[in-house]
């Protein structure tokens, strides 16, 4: 029977709530409370903004941060991610269930959660498979030229409200139409209180902090009043609406009656229909949502020298979908603006978001018959201004600088994106990351290499002074062999080789192979031939470990015309001056252990 000691690392493999829980403490009590007073008066006023953006209830986006955090504090390896609705995945959620029903029925809200079932269950099939590197394949300028597009189309989605008329569409163009076609319907009392509050957000974000200190507030106190800044804009503008009855006299629109209680037990649906139509945007929500949560978990976890394990976090990420799809919710992942509140609040543990889901569940249970006379402006302003930071569009620069292929991919991800749906958009991305890793490495770089004069060390002979000997050719490849650049390998070596013709060797220097596919090892073959049909050695140096281990099983190494070498200069030395090769080659060449 294992001991105690062992059960809890037995437990903390699935659960890491039992390792850290080990170890916890006052003093990580107090800064994980802390950090959970401000994260929920920020989650507020953000959650209900999110679920308007997704096209569903604002109570939605309570209960979709409520349940969530909390199976995310049991399951994830975050200490500071804070799970629960983000801007770009509230937008491909609208954009997923957004033609399945009519806005507002209960069949939209099914379908919500229906799809946070399945993204649920697609992050938690990859964990349990340990599929977690799949999202490397999508790469970050495409990811970042997606969210910049998602930006501005949110941006845009929200203009409407901000107006007070009735426009949409799920691309740039549509709803540039749209807005313009109703235009002159904007109603000025809602304009007034959206331009008001955006320009109010936009003024906190910048100039509140700065103006809280200049009064000599401490920073700690002063930080907490910032980040509370979007809750003032939502009590003066609810209040105003209240006061002065702006939605029955003026026509402004409000969230309305929100119910008050604890977030639904909800169920999925099993509809084979609903399934297929949802199956395929829940996988691009996971990917995005993984992808997203991953890069700020990480980026935090560096600051304090911690360590987070990707396929445990599809767990948790994967157990968040599942309880936002068994309680009213829809999807979720861990978002950037809170999770970095949560850090510089002093979070130290995951029950910072076990706390802040408990301030939810307060505010659910208490609070929720105060929204029914918040502004939709006011969230529409709310959801602008934190999208602001998403649109980046100097990732376009620095691609054309650094890669043409990689802004061909960024430029085309936010073409399409904009104008085709973020659906679209998002697959583009997958695509075009996979086509880029595969183009790259279908032509890789192969320099003809030479000894630095007085050296041991070979470098390319086009951007060095190097010795070269004219019956010795050294090639060095720099890419792993695989199907893909097999038949590019062979074309290059074989154009190097015609225009040599006293050459007796060549030498395929292999320092940056890390693996040889059998349709490479072909092309190898297909080499040693051919050279010795001509009269020329063929020769490998400096092959890793594990080619090697892989070569021996072939009857490539006994068929090689010339020999393996362990390094480049052993094969330089071994190789000056020989005379010239004629004939079949040697039954059993001389073989150099690998390194």
């Amino acid at each position: 029977m294992p001991n105690r000691s062992e059960l809890f690392d037995r437990l903390a493999r699935v659960m890491p709530v039992f390792d850290w829980g080990r170890r916890y403490d006052r003093a990580a009590f107090g800064s994980d409370l802390v950090a959970a007073v401000i994260v929920t008066i920020m989650l507020i006023p953000q959650s209900l903004a999110y679920a308007l953006l997704a096209g569903l209830p604002a109570e939605t986006g309570i209960y979709a941060s409520i349940v969530p955090i909390v199976l995310y504090a049991i399951f994830g390896t975050s200490r500071a991610l804070a799970v629960g609705p983000v801007a770009v995945v509230s937008l491909m959620t609208a954009a997923a269930i957004g033609n399945l029903a009519e806005p507002g029925s209960p069949e939209l809200l099914v379908a919500a959660i229906t799809l946070a079932f399945l993204s649920g269950l697609f992050l938690i099939v990859l964990g349990v498979l340990r599929l977690g590197f799949l999202a490397n394949f999508l790469s970050h300028p495409v990811v970042a030229g997606f969210i910049t597009a998602s930006g501005i189309l949110i941006a845009m989605s929200q203009l409407s409200h901000i107006l007070g008329i009735r426009a949409g569409g799920a691309t740039l163009p549509d709803l540039v139409s749209s807005l313009s076609t109703h235009l002159g319907e904007a109603n000025p009392v809602t304009l007034a209180i959206g331009l008001g509050a955006t320009a109010f957000l936009v003024w906190v974000r910048k100039g509140l902090m700065p103006f809280l200190l200049s009064l000599g507030m401490t920073p700690r106190l002063a930080g907490v009043l910032a980040k509370a800044g979007p809750v003032g804009a939502v009590l003066v503008t609810t209040f105003a609406a209240w006061a002065f009855d702006l939605s029955g006299r003026f026509g402004v629109k409000v969230v309305g009656e929100v119910p008050q209680g604890l977030p639904p037990l909800t169920m999925p649906s099993f509809s084979p229909k609903l399934w297929s139509a949802l199956v395929g945007p829940a996988v691009l929500i996971s990917v995005i949502g993984f992808v997203e949560s991953v890069s700020v978990a990480q980026t935090l976890a560096a600051r304090k020298r911690q360590r987070i394990a990707p396929d445990r976090e599809l767990i948790g990420l994967g157990a968040a979908n599942l309880g936002a799809a068994f309680t009213g919710g829809f999807p979720v992942t861990g978002g950037f603006s809170r999770s970095v509140v949560n850090f510089d609040a002093g979070a130290a543990t995951p029950a910072a978001g076990a706390f802040t889901a408990l301030g939810l569940l307060l505010a659910a249970l208490t609070l929720t018959p105060l929204i029914e006379h918040l502004p939709k402006a006011t969230l529409a302003a709310t959801i602008v201004v934190a999208v602001l930071s998403l649109v980046d569009f100097s990732i376009l620069k620095k691609s054309w600088t650094y890669s043409r292929a990689d802004f061909a991919a960024v430029s085309l991800t936010i073409l399409l994106t904009l104008g085709a749906g973020v659906e679209i958009g998002v697959t583009a991305g997958v695509v075009l990351s996979i086509l880029i890793h595969l183009y790259k490495s279908s032509r890789p770089h192969m320099a003809v290499v030479g000894r630095m004069p007085g050296t041991e060390h070979f470098r390319n002979v086009e951007r060095y002074s190097v010795e070269t000997d004219p019956a010795v050719l050294t090639v060095r490849v720099d890419e792993s062999l695989y199907f893909a650049n097999a038949r590019y390998l062979e074309d290059r070596l074989y154009d190097m080789v015609a225009g040599r013709p006293g050459l007796r060797h060549v030498v395929l220097m292999c320092p940056a192979v890390n693996e040889i596919d059998l349709s490479a090892l072909e092309s190898l073959e297909a080499i040693n031939e051919r050279l010795s049909a001509l009269g020329v050695r063929f020769h490998l140096s400096e092959v890793k470990g594990p080619v090697m281990d892989r070569l021996k099983t072939s009857k490539f190494l006994s068929h090689l015309s010339g020999k393996v070498f362990l390094s480049q200069h052993q094969a330089a030395l071994e190789l000056a001056g020989t005379a010239s090769f004629t004939g079949t080659p040697p039954s059993h060449p001389q073989e150099r252990t690998a390194s």
